[in-house]
């Protein structure tokens, strides 16, 4: 009798070791039969010890493949002339993509069926697999990456009195109970973590000349941290007389950073991999994440407090360590936080964009300080406003020049005699 090899069947002289890259792109594909004991000219030539060749397939599918197959592969051992033959079954499994467990959810582990081989699959094959079997929803879709560790998210647990036991990665959604492996939403939490956060510092008002660059990464909970500082450092705080009081004040006031940072981390879309952006400039700090708005929200609705979560898991878990609140109320507290002040947060958005924008307070009382003056002289100049604002020469100057740019204050003169007028 003669075998054939085909999209469906393959077929092994001999047990050997990759015998397992055959049985997992079967149960990627659609389905198929693995005969050992044929050789590739089809002829039966037999397997010796066929029991034990079961054995070995059956301890092989436990150890060496992940999720658990087992249930998608059967065996039988059949006699053909005298001469025994051992079929293996394979069903399409339910939990795609399998992998070899020593090599992970990577091109090296997992394998699919081409015509009559078995061949590594791509990493957007891989991707299309999970999405196909997991949903959309990145933060549920198992993590491609599933050698990870929590050090950094761990000690933030620790600092709130808080497991962070096994337990609690199932309960938390950082662990699929079936098939056990990492989801997404545990990437995000690992130290592996490949997203990003960048902070860029701007010289001025425009985004033309960086004074500073910084690229963040991590775990979220770190990233969280580390950028909170790195803008705090650069929230400048200016101080006011009032009567007796001196009053210090931020450019930006704490809680709107706090809350848009949070922001741009819980809700951005993660299935994008674009970095979350960060621009600190003289008279304003943006925030841009991917992702806009979650479908059916409006700018007005969220002003209004209205919130639609785009990762429920994410922030299930920033609402227990304290960082969120259980509603929406991020935006509201941005709002609030500029009641008094003479500018106010804007919010924009395209498709896949979303920005908040905090003005500098400061920045904007200074201005109306130096437009004021110059409205009661008829002519000021860099030192006037040295001296009234107690700055150097170099800000002063710059704080100048950005007015004229935008046609507030006109240049006359040249050099060290340059004055200012009111436009």
């Amino acid at each position: 009798m003669k075998y054939r090899e085909d999209e469906r069947t393959e077929l092994k002289r001999e047990w050997t070791d990759d015998i397992k890259k055959e049985i997992i792109a079967f149960a990627n594909t659609e389905s198929g039969t693995l005969i050992i004991g044929v050789d590739d000219s089809g002829s039966v030539v037999g397997v010796m010890n066929a029991v034990e060749v079961q054995l070995r397939l059956t301890n092989m599918l436990r150890d060496a493949i992940k999720p658990d197959i087992t249930m998608f592969v059967s065996s039988e051992i059949g006699n053909i002339d005298g001469t025994d033959v051992l079929f293996v079954n394979v069903q399409q499994g339910t939990h795609r993509p399998y992998y070899l467990s020593a090599k992970g959810l990577t091109s090296a582990g997992v394998y699919v069926r081409q015509g009559t081989s078995s061949s590594p699959a791509s990493d957007a094959h891989i991707r299309k697999m999970i999405l196909e079997t997991d949903g959309d929803q990145f933060e549920l879709r198992r993590s491609l990456q599933q050698e990870l560790t929590f050090d950094y998210t761990e000690a933030e647990f620790r600092k709130r009195n808080l497991e962070f036991t096994v337990k609690q990665h199932v309960t938390l959604g950082l662990v699929a109970a079936s098939p056990r492996t990492y989801s997404n939403v545990a990437f995000l939490l690992s130290d592996q973590c490949s997203f990003t956060t960048k902070v860029a510092i701007f010289q001025g008002t425009t985004k033309e000349v960086f004074k500073d660059r910084r690229e963040f990464g991590g775990s979220l909970l770190k990233q969280l941290n580390d950028v909170y500082e790195f803008i705090n450092l650069n929230n400048h705080v200016r101080a006011e007389i009032s009567g007796l009081l001196r009053i210090d004040r931020r450019d930006v006031p704490e809680v709107a950073v706090r809350e848009a940072l949070l922001n741009a981390m819980v809700h951005r879309e993660y299935g994008l991999s674009s970095s979350t952006l960060i621009s600190i400039l003289d008279d304003r700090i943006e925030f841009v994440s991917v992702g806009g708005l979650v479908a059916g929200l409006t700018l007005e609705d969220i002003q209004l407090g209205v919130s639609v979560c785009r990762n429920e898991k994410l922030a299930a878990i920033f609402y227990r360590l304290k960082l969120i609140e259980a509603y929406g109320t991020g935006i509201t507290k941005i709002f609030d936080s500029y009641r008094d002040a003479l500018v106010k947060p804007t919010i924009a958005q395209s498709e896949n964009a979303f920005r908040i924008t905090l003005p500098n307070v400061n920045a904007i009382q200074t201005e109306n300080l130096i437009l004021e003056m110059a409205r009661q002289k008829s002519l000021i100049s860099r030192r006037d406003v040295q001296d009234m604002l107690g700055i150097s020469q170099t800000k002063a100057g710059q704080l100048l020049r950005d007015l004229v740019e935008r046609n507030l204050l006109n240049a006359v003169g040249a050099g060290r005699n340059t004055g200012y007028v009111i436009v």
